[in-house]
């Protein structure tokens, strides 16, 4: 059978259960996909060795008794330390770093049986919303509707672009402003950020530890609850994670939101909306309510205060996180004249290592966090988390059971495109808020813009309620039909 690597997990599990594939025929297939896509840079760290031993053994233990996830070809983002392989966090700080230790979202899906393809590309230390500030450079997003490279998106765009380009049948990413649901919905697949402490934290490099969560990007949504289940579970490493048990999430998948009410915020509707992303919600709001939902208009007050509290929030724990990386116990070390000393090693390990838009971050957070400004900055900002927390809490208390917004303010746009930082910072509008409240949420691709570029919308869920919020997002992506892929360039 050819082009096994454009299966979804839930038709590979099925074929593995069956004995009508090997994963060693999937993850070969895969690899011979990804030495193709060179022009994508979405891998940048290949272990096919590694795949091949591990395809191996998910062969041995295949049957019906195998994990959901046993022989399932996968890739993982840079962020998660995986042991004995580079990771690197797209960052030149860390060329050469190599951890001992197996990050446990990743050992849980080995564990399971899944086959590490490789690393995969991002936005260094995980900053960025279009995946150009990686010391490996620019991903490209597989989609193309003229002469540009397009981005697709940021920070988890390799994980983005290998899923959707059908380089592995799925991947992991990090979402802690919207790096799982922005990237997902530039490039026409599912990602979701489950709940904050569902999945552990350890041994991913952290940007900004009360925000920073890992998810699955998959083909669908049934694919997302299967790896979801894989990857989540109590971990005594993590001080943060839920000592709660891990529901069947597929299992939960049934497509029926009869009676269930979806919350419509006003305050998502902005000025200069484009109609698209207009029209993409407003179908949205009809499938939900012809599939039985009721559509209720609610107000999310504070949301205008999300993104400026987002960007003192983030930066200031990336400040303190990223301390660590002076040259001293890992990574690079800067190449020192004669009579420096250890000042001149950080100053020039840590001007040479962290790229323009991590050095941005880490003195704005860094100054937020300044004697004289922890009041005016900080702390207001944080009295703004708790405000927008309570909005959500107390929408959901009404009775509200998802939330309905767009997932980004517009489709993919063209890599290089000279926009300023805080234009750039604007294509987290709609997901910040998200991760400031600590819920899950979920984007799935629904429709086109005028070009043929894919466009996602997104679905809020209760905290701890991500199988209700698969259900619903199931029953949104069942409504909507949408199935294009990109035609192949690359």
């Amino acid at each position: 059978m050819t082009d096994l690597n454009t299966l979804t997990i839930a038709d590979a599990r099925d074929k593995l259960r069956a004995g009508e594939v090997t994963s060693v025929e999937l993850t070969e297939s895969c690899l011979t996909a990804i030495e193709s896509a060179g022009k994508l840079n979405a891998f940048v760290h290949n272990t096919p060795e590694i795949a091949l031993e591990q395809a191996k053994a998910a062969d041995a233990r295949n049957g019906a008794d195998a994990p959901a996830m046993n022989g399932v070809p996968v890739g993982i983002k840079d962020l998660f330390c995986t042991k004995g392989v580079a990771s690197q966090a797209a960052s030149a700080i860390l060329d050469g770093f190599k951890p001992e230790y197996e990050s446990t979202v990743s050992g849980k899906l080995f564990d399971n049986g899944a086959v590490m393809l490789g690393k995969l590309n991002m936005d260094e230390f995980a900053m960025g919303s279009s995946n150009e500030t990686s010391t490996y450079g620019n991903v490209v997003n597989p989609w193309k509707v003229d002469d540009r490279d397009l981005t697709p998106g940021g920070s988890s765009g390799g994980s983005a672009a290998a899923v959707a380009a059908d380089l592995c049948l799925a991947a992991t990413g990090t979402d802690t402003g919207g790096s799982i649901r922005q990237p997902a919905a530039f490039t026409g697949i599912t990602g979701i950020k489950p709940t904050y402490g569902r999945c552990s934290r350890w041994g991913i490099v952290a940007f900004a530890s009360s925000l920073d969560q890992a998810g699955p990007m998959t083909k669908d949504v049934r694919d997302a609850a299967i790896m979801l289940e894989a990857m989540c579970g109590f971990d005594p490493k993590d001080s943060t994670s839920a000592d709660l048990a891990v529901p069947n999430f597929e299992a939960m998948l049934t497509g029926d939101i009869r009676g269930k009410k979806i919350g419509i915020p006003k305050e998502y509707r902005m000025d200069g909306m484009p109609a698209d992303i207009e029209k993409l919600w407003a179908d949205g709001q009809d499938m939900l309510k012809d599939a039985g939902a009721q559509i209720v208009d609610i107000s999310l007050p504070h949301t205008k205060y999300a993104l400026p509290a987002y960007y003192v929030i983030a930066p200031a724990e990336a400040s303190s996180n990223l301390a660590r990386y002076d040259g001293v116990r890992f990574g690079r070390r800067a190449k020192l004249d004669a009579g420096d000393g250890i000042t001149e090693m950080y100053e020039k390990t840590r001007a040479e290592g962290f790229g323009p838009e991590v050095q941005r971050r880490i003195m704005v957070g860094t100054y937020v966090l300044s004697a004289g400004f922890y009041d005016a900055y900080f702390n207001r900002a944080r009295k703004v988390r708790t405000l927008i927390k309570r909005d959500f809490e107390t929408v959901f208390n009404d009775g509200i059971d998802a939330i309905l917004t767009p997932a980004t303010p517009s489709a993919a746009f063209g890599l290089g495109e000279d926009l300023d930082p805080v234009q750039m910072y604007l294509n987290d509008v709609f997901t910040v808020t998200v991760n400031l409240a600590g819920l899950p949420g979920i984007s799935i691709p629904t429709g086109a813009d005028a070009k043929g570029l894919p466009l996602g919308l997104q679905l809020i869920g209760r905290p701890w309620e991500e199988g209700e919020l698969l259900n619903s997002a199931y029953a949104l992506e069942q409504a909507a039909g949408f199935v294009a892929k990109p035609a192949k360039w690359w």
